[in-house]
């Protein structure tokens, strides 16, 4: 028996609302969450053609085999920039005309595994074993509305489609759980003297891998308190008849507490490490993730709060480094990374987030989210999360060589972030060094309110 999909009604609508206009095709991007026994999905944005593809209207024929698949994941990377913790890009959609229908299922099978391998590679986390590994392909024929629906075990590159159910439910964008959080980070990343020569994006990309081991080993209080982790996460709320209703409005609060020493079974020699400078990452950001009320674990809405965690300090370092490329700003004493922006999804209690510099105005965040997500907001339901300079990153080197340094992981199209970049030039050798600390005990302290 293959996977069921549980899809909010209005997804259906907005699918059965796109117009080829002459096209081939359409192809776009399904956001929800995953669980053991089923997937929801909340959301559904079509890929925003190119221009060269405007120009082309006339010619329906075109080959599926055609599909652009690296601006169609060049879009998935945007897209999964602006998802909260929790939710995830389950898949891929496609309309076509009906002489089309035949040629659909290569065009599916490349592009679903396509846009998998590319977030991936930005992410700080890897998915357990225990999770789903299963991405969906629906297609849609525009001529009789004949959907299929199939599933791919992401995993295996070799796995033969599996054929999944797909089902409309209404309200089903407001039975979810919100999980907020404000994290404090202080990372300090010391630069051997051998990475001078990877760019800085690559050396702050390595220093933050590191950080992301302690934050999936920290403990997360809910509610001030630490819960069994396959306890119910909402043991001891009440229920409506339904079981959901009283869930669409409730919020969590959470804390993260990490580990600040090792314990006595991981020993460490000291050492001294010829260093080229560092990189500090320093302040506040804001942090949010939902999980769906149905049967939802402790363990789950700890795993949703540390992806968002890790996701948006990835996202706001990476799309600074992008605007410096993009824009070539010079060296400056301080750079600052947008801060975040959480917009609301028209008749649901789940929001999605964007990022936004000092300079940008609210007109700009409302077009980037119609551009890359193909729903209209009201300017005035955008909900700025963080202050300006809420948090920054401090580098001493000598960043015009790595910034001048352009590898082969360099993004081709750099895109937009909230946290600052303080640069100085290096003055001098910095070693860094770790000294073996033998605790009976293990020593935590808050990171986060």
């Amino acid at each position: 028996m293959g996977r069921t999909y549980i899809v909010e009604e209005n997804v259906g609508q907005y699918l059965s609302n796109i117009n080829l206009q002459g096209k081939a095709f359409v192809s776009g991007l399904l956001i929800g969450q995953c669980s053991s026994q089923k997937d929801y999905v909340i959301f559904a944005t079509r890929t925003p053609p190119k221009e060269e593809q405007n120009e082309n209207l006339k010619h329906p024929k075109a080959k599926l085999d055609n599909l652009d698949e690296e601006w169609a994941t060049g879009h998935a990377n945007q897209v999964s920039r602006m998802l909260p913790g929790g939710l995830l890009v389950l898949g891929v959609f496609i309309i076509t005309t009906l002489e089309m229908g035949n040629d659909f299922q290569n065009a599916l099978r490349r592009l679903v595994f396509a846009v998998e391998k590319s977030l991936n590679k930005k992410r700080l986390w890897n998915f357990t074993e225990e999770e789903v590994s299963e991405r969906v392909t629906l297609h849609i024929c525009s001529s009789t509305k004949k959907i299929f629906c199939r599933t791919y075990d992401i995993h295996d590159p070799k796995s033969s489609a599996k054929p999944a159910d797909w089902k409309y439910q209404s309200g089903l964008s407001n039975s979810w759980l919100s999980l907020e959080c404000t994290v404090h980070i202080n990372i300090h990343i010391p630069l051997s003297a051998t990475s001078v020569g990877y760019t800085l994006e690559k050396n702050t990309k390595n220093g933050l891998a590191r950080w992301a081991k302690q934050i999936e080993n920290g403990i997360y209080l809910i509610n001030g308190q630490v819960k069994a982790e396959d306890c119910d996460l909402l043991e001891g709320q009440k229920k409506s008849s339904r079981g959901n209703a009283q869930a669409a409005s409730h919020s969590f609060d959470v804390r993260v507490l990490t580990q600040l020493l090792l314990n006595s079974d991981h020993r460490s020699t000291a050492t001294v490490q010829i260093c080229s400078g560092s990189v500090n990452l320093k302040g506040a950001v804001k942090c949010r993730a939902y999980v769906h009320s149905n049967k939802s674990k402790v363990k789950d809405a700890a795993q949703a709060v540390k992806r968002d965690i890790l996701n948006t300090v990835a996202d706001r370092c990476e799309i600074l480094f992008e605007d410096l490329l993009l824009n070539e700003i010079p060296e400056k004493k301080l750079h600052i990374l947008p801060h975040r922006v959480f917009v609301p999804i028209p008749g649901s209690t789940v929001m999605l987030c964007d990022y936004k510099f000092g300079d940008e105005s609210a007109e700009e965040i409302r077009d980037h989210f119609i551009e890359m997500l193909d729903h209209r907001i009201q300017i005035e339901d955008l909900e700025i999360a963080e202050e300006i300079n809420t948090a920054c990153v401090s580098s001493s080197m000598n960043t015009e060589a790595l910034l001048d340094n352009t590898d082969d992981e360099q993004p081709k199209q750099p895109i937009k972030t909230t946290i600052g970049l303080k640069v100085q030039q290096n003055i001098g050798v910095i070693a860094a060094f770790a000294v073996a600390v033998l605790a009976a005990g293990i020593s935590f302290h808050y990171f986060s309110d």
